[in-house]
């Protein structure tokens, strides 16, 4: 069972920038994917970036450019810098973690949410 804790959220002026965290209670080397999600209030949650156990990073194509993924091996953390935020950013962020076996089986564990608000 992986816990998964976000932090880093708050309010942030228009054009200001935020970095989130998302620390995993294991090696995030066990885990294949790890993304960032949001949910805006009254919308579904969509796609941020994911990042692999191998670093590979992949966008959603309307987050290319302001967000970057990133991880650190060593603190078990994944990262989600935030650049030029809009009052549309405002949502709830959510970390996402994949842990797919050998045998092909796969978990899937969400993290609580960090609210992010645009002023």
């Amino acid at each position: 069972q992986v816990q998964l804790v976000e932090s880093g959220g708050g309010l942030v002026q228009a054009g200001g920038s935020l970095r989130l965290s998302c620390a995993a209670s294991e090696s995030i080397f066990s885990i294949s994917v790890i993304g960032w999600y949001r949910q805006a209030s009254g919308k579904q949650r969509e796609l941020i970036a994911t990042i692999s156990s191998g670093g590979s990073t992949n966008y959603a194509d309307s987050m290319k450019g302001r967000f970057a993924i990133s991880r650190d091996n060593t603190k078990n953390t994944v990262y989600l810098q935030m650049n030029s935020l809009k009052p549309e950013d405002t949502a709830v962020y959510y970390c996402n973690a994949i842990i797919i076996t050998p045998a092909l089986a796969r978990s899937i564990y969400w993290g609580q949410g960090t609210q992010v608000i645009e002023d």
